[in-house]
């Protein structure tokens, strides 16, 4: 693992690990439209209240699915 990369798992293990999701949802229309994006995406809050979403990229064009390793629902689509 490179410098770069122990970074980033650092920042996501401080703003993750351990955390509790207290809301789910999906983007509202005007949030989707403040973002410039063309889709909607599920979103969810930690108990420190910070929100998390997917993007396409790490440029935030556009929302993203979200993929999961359970069976019966691999993915949570755009809307």
């Amino acid at each position: 693992m490179n410098d770069l990369e122990k970074g980033w798992n650092e920042v996501a293990q401080k703003l993750l690990l351990g955390k509790k999701i207290v809301n789910v949802r999906y983007l509202s229309k005007e949030e989707m439209d403040d973002m410039g994006w063309y889709v909607r995406t599920v979103a969810f809050q930690t108990e420190d209240g910070i929100w998390f979403f997917p993007s396409r990229d790490d440029e935030g064009n556009d929302g993203g699915a979200l993929f999961t390793s359970d069976e019966k629902h691999s993915c949570l689509p755009v809307m």
